[in-house]
Parts: structure tokens; C-alpha cells; sequence
């Protein structure tokens, strides 16, 4: 039996969660764990190009987040609301997706006019929606809102602050494939200085695409971590990011997972002796403490969520205590957590 991470939820965290990106973007703070010595130091995330060099190669994902938050209406005019998963049909007229209080053959009335019948309940607590129009990427990007997570709402709330614009906000600056209902949050820290920066420091980067969905996000509740069932998320790696990637590490170099999702999709194209192949397909690798890692030696990634995916796995890449002792000294330190939060980079 696998054990739950529980120490990690008694952390005092709420009073720390951002409600907002740091301003530049690359001002963030960087907790930098070193695995060899257990240390933990702290930096500003604008440091990187002084903290990498040229043996080493970043693996970014480009997915983009879509306007997912679709607002809707019954007929009896309450307010309602369809988070869109993922499309279940080529021309956009299906899609699963989350909405509270629905069943099906329920109608519901969407932005622009649109009309949406909830086909079914999903085995994953997802509905199939059939939409009156194509929904797709100019669709949403008219008549769709950013699905913020809602401990930035709530925090917002609390504090009497106004809203960012988070249209520009939750996005990485080298997003570039629509595709997520989630922001891929370790790339936030990134300026297009910053990457010049690195550029010049001799840092090598390469693309892949993991659309982050709802199984990024479904908590880990149950006692036993290894019954969790991660929900599947789509990928893809290029042969020029995989002939990229395996070049650099035949070389010597090593590679620096940046976020959750890049590490994922690393780990599904992935074979036993770390050699990246291209394709498409679905992520449903469900990483957690006693994982064996194959392609990076490093990882950027945000502060996470107790009970969340993302922190079983980097609980598996920083062991267990180590990270612990980090996110530790993160609450003493007052660094700013979650989604618009501070970074780490674990070597």
C-alpha cells in the first residue's frame, strides 16, 4: 500500500495562495533543491541563466489553454455553466465537460446563442454535451471566459481584490496549441527576455504538448494513492523534439522537465532506457514516490495543491522528506502558492 502525502496538508498554505501572477513574470521566487546534497536554496526565478548552461535542455509543453468556462442558462432562466473537457467529435458539436445540477436530455442555453443537449453521465462523472453550432477554438474565444481554478476565485473573494486580466495572465508566452482547460502554470515564470537570456547562456529547449484536462486536477483522496485512477490526457511529441531530446542525452547532457506536464509526457514516450519516441496518444501514468524517472534530470515545476497529482509526482522526483523540508521552508519564507504562485527547480 502506497501512503498518502498527509503531511503536506498541514502546512499552513491558504493565506499564501497567489491571486495574481508576479509582476514581471520572471520576478517569481525559486525554491532550488539540490537531491545530492538535501539542500534547499532560494532564488528569484530570473536567475535561471545563471543556474543552467549549456549541457542542459529545457522540454516545454505549448499547449494553450482554450476559453473553456462556457456560461449558460436553463429554460427557467437559472444560471448555469458547462466547463468543456475536451471535443468528442471532429467538427466541435460534441464535447464532455463538467456542469453541476445537469442529467440528461436537459437543454441548456450557452453564450452566442448556442444550444447545448446533455447527451449522457460519463463513467469519469463527465456529461457528453451536443451543441446547436460548432464550438471550437474562434467560438470560444468570443463567447468563452479563462477557467481560472477556483482557489483564485476564492482568494480573490477573500481579499476584496480586483481581477487581472486573466485572458493574458493564465497563459505561458510561448503557448502556441489549443488544447487545455488548465494553464501549463511552471511556464508562467517565462519572459521572452528571460528565454533570450537563456539563449544566450547556451540553454537548448524543445516542445511537446500534453492538453492538460480534468485528470491533472482530480484530487488523490484515497487511502491507498496507488488505487488512483489518472484520467487520460491527450500528447504528442514531434521527431524533432524527440530526435532533440535524444541527441542531448547521447551527448551527455541533461534535460530539464518544466511543469507536470512536460514530465508526463516524457514518461509515456518514453523507453525503458530513456530513448524519447515521437507520436500521439493518451497520458494516463499516474506518478508517485517509488516511480523510476527515465529522461530528466531536473524539473521546474510550481507549488502544489495537497492531495494533487502534480505533488505525488514531484514528491517522486525530490523524495518524499526532501520536498517536504522544502515546501516547509516555502510557508516560512512566505512564498506565494499554486497555479499564479512561486516555482521550483529541483536538480
Amino acid at each position: 500500500m502506497s501512503e498518502a502525502l498527509s503531511e503536506f496538508s498541514g502546512l499552513d498554505i491558504e493565506p499564501l495562495i497567489a491571486d495574481r501572477p508576479a509582476e514581471p513574470r520572471d520576478s517569481s521566487r525559486l525554491t532550488v533543491v539540490d537531491r545530492g546534497e538535501g539542500a534547499v536554496a532560494h532564488r528569484f526565478f530570473r536567475d535561471l541563466p545563471a543556474l543552467l548552461g549549456p549541457s542542459d535542455l529545457l522540454v516545454m509543453n505549448r499547449s494553450k489553454v482554450w476559453k473553456a468556462r462556457l456560461p449558460a442558462a436553463k429554460p427557467t432562466g437559472g444560471k448555469s455553466e458547462i466547463l468543456l473537457m475536451a471535443p468528442g467529435s471532429p467538427d466541435g458539436s460534441v464535447w464532455t465537460g463538467l456542469c453541476r445540477k445537469t442529467q440528461p436530455g436537459q437543454r441548456l442555453i450557452c453564450a452566442g446563442g448556442a444550444e447545448a443537449e446533455c447527451l449522457r453521465r460519463n463513467a469519469d462523472g463527465s456529461y457528453s454535451f451536443r451543441f446547436s453550432v460548432p464550438v471550437d477554438e474562434s467560438y470560444l474565444a468570443a463567447n468563452g471566459a479563462v477557467p481560472l481554478p477556483q482557489y483564485i476565485v476564492n482568494a480573490r473573494k477573500r481579499r476584496g481584490t480586483s481581477a487581472p486580466e486573466d485572458e493574458d495572465c493564465y497563459q505561458t508566452v510561448y503557448a502556441a496549441e489549443a488544447g487545455s482547460i488548465a494553464a501549463h502554470t511552471a511556464g508562467f515564470h517565462f519572459t521572452p527576455g528571460l528565454l533570450a537570456a537563456l539563449e544566450r547562456a547556451g540553454v537548448k529547449k524543445a516542445f511537446v504538448t500534453l492538453h492538460i484536462g480534468w485528470g491533472t486536477f482530480k484530487p488523490v483522496r484515497s487511502d491507498d494513492p496507488a488505487a488512483h485512477v489518472m484520467m487520460e490526457e491527450s500528447c504528442q511529441v514531434s521527431p524533432e523534439a524527440a530526435a532533440a531530446i535524444n541527441a542531448h542525452r547521447a551527448a551527455g547532457g541533461r534535460v530539464i522537465a518544466v511543469g507536470t506536464s512536460s514530465m508526463r509526457t516524457l514518461e509515456t514516450f518514453s523507453d525503458g532506457d530513456g530513448t524519447v519516441r515521437p507520436g500521439s496518444g493518451k497520458a494516463g501514468i499516474f506518478i508517485r514516490p517509488g516511480y523510476r524517472f527515465k529522461v530528466a534530470g531536473a524539473f521546474i515545476t510550481n507549488l502544489h495543491v495537497p492531495e494533487s497529482a502534480p505533488l505525488y509526482m514531484t514528491a517522486a522526483f525530490a523524495g518524499r522528506e526532501l520536498l517536504f523540508k522544502a515546501y516547509t521552508e516555502a510557508v516560512k519564507e512566505k512564498y506565494r502558492f499554486y497555479s499564479y504562485g512561486d516555482s521550483m527547480l529541483i536538480s
